[in-house]
């Protein structure tokens, strides 16, 4: 029997119409001969309701009481959705994380999935045709419940296409991955296919439609992602293997990552021993950094880079930690910049992207304090106010 996974987000569920309306569509599925994993978020803004809650009562949460309350969200949608199944006639079971067998590791609240438990879903197939799982969780060595991070239920979905061997369709409110944020630039271009690494790259640098870690466990286990429209017949994206073809765009799409923060360090010493604590601690707390500079000379040591702004709690403890041993450091966070980036895999072998950018944004006047670049990527850090502008440029340049 033919077997998939599927993944509904947040605002695909986000009202008891849009369960049923899923539920319905899940019920010809399974009429049409398929067996079928349904990976859920929480409801709509059900996570950030909780962390406002949350820090109504204390700014510094203990991360496993926490992790215990914001996978709640999810079960509630597990519990709708198997409800309105088994009351249309298809026999559907709820799973946690923890009834899934979704082992991880790590920070409670940045978990990275080690295992699943594969002969469970094969024992719950021979009675079951839904297996509605929980996104966004797991439990650790301890038994302990952990969450697995931003964007956790996409990861969810794809690791459990990868353990059962089954492709994965992760379903939204967008009709697939476009060449840019179609809300800033309204004529941007469908994509069919995009690369992995591609993928990967948008991901990482702003996209909002695939989180990076997800489409990283699809290319090393080659499964095959599909994005479309939750409950529509408009053509989605597939995420695959990089396809052969006769003639490559050097730019694929123009990302924005408005969601992050300046971080910028000072210390009046040339301080080798303070750079090895400031890493340590960042390995610690596991928290990504992007886009690194220093600069060290007479005036002593500067360091700068960039990071999400969900992390800035980690980086505001891991400072207050170093200034009991180095009174004089400096930091500052700002977050008023955004991270403009240019993706394509034909860069490898094409030349001029990186002087028609640079061209674009001296030309409209839009000063940038930042580049990095990777093989196929170019980013720069700009002010925010320059930011959606800069991607409207980027795009009619290169035509995407």
């Amino acid at each position: 029997m033919k077997r998939n996974v599927l993944k509904f987000g947040g605002t695909s569920v986000s009202s008891l119409e849009k369960i049923k309306g899923i539920a319905g569509y899940l019920k010809d599925r399974v009429r049409q001969g398929e067996q079928l994993v349904v990976v859920v978020s929480a409801m709509g803004k059900t996570t950030d309701e909780l962390l406002e809650q949350v820090s109504m009562i204390t700014q510094s949460p203990n991360e496993q009481d926490l992790a215990v309350l914001l996978t709640t969200g999810e079960q509630q949608t597990i519990s709708y959705l198997s409800i309105i199944l088994n009351d249309l006639g298809v026999k559907s079971k709820p799973l946690t994380g923890y009834q899934a067998g979704i082992e991880t590791v790590g920070h409670h609240l940045k978990s990275k999935i080690s295992k699943i438990n594969t002969k469970l879903f094969e024992q719950l197939f021979e009675t079951y045709d839904v297996l509605i799982v929980a996104g966004f969780q797991g439990f650790n060595t301890d038994n302990e419940i952990t969450t697995l991070g931003r964007g956790g239920s996409d990861t969810t979905a794809v690791a459990l296409a990868a353990a059962i061997q089954c492709p994965c369709e992760i379903y939204t409110d967008v009709a697939g991955v476009y060449s840019t944020d179609p809300r800033i630039y309204p004529n941007a271009k469908r994509l069919q296919v995009v690369s992995y690494e591609e993928m990967m790259e948008m991901s990482a640098l702003g996209s909002g439609v695939l989180v990076s870690r997800s489409v990283e466990i699809a290319k090393n286990f080659n499964i095959p992602i599909y994005l479309g429209k939750t409950l529509s017949d408009e053509k989605g994206t597939w995420v695959m293997s990089t396809v052969e073809m006769i003639e490559k765009k050097a730019v694929t799409g123009v990302a924005i990552d408005q969601d992050m923060i300046h971080v910028t360090l000072n210390y009046p010493e040339n301080d080798i021993h303070l750079l090895d604590r400031v890493f340590i601690h960042l390995e610690q707390e596991e928290v990504n950094v992007d886009m690194i500079s220093q600069i060290t000379n007479n005036e002593g040591l500067q360091l700068s880079f960039t990071m999400k702004d969900t992390e800035e709690y980690q980086i505001q403890k891991i400072f207050s930690h170093l200034k009991e041993d180095y009174p004089e450091l400096y930091f500052k966070i700002e977050n008023q910049f955004a991270k403009v980036s240019v993706i394509g895999s034909g860069m490898r072998d094409m030349t001029g992207v990186a002087s028609k950018v640079f061209r674009t944004l001296i030309e409209s006047d839009i000063p940038f304090y930042q580049v990095t670049t990777s093989e196929i990527s170019i980013s720069y850090v700009v002010d925010i106010e320059n930011g959606e502008k800069a991607v409207q440029l980027l795009c009619k340049s290169f035509d995407l």
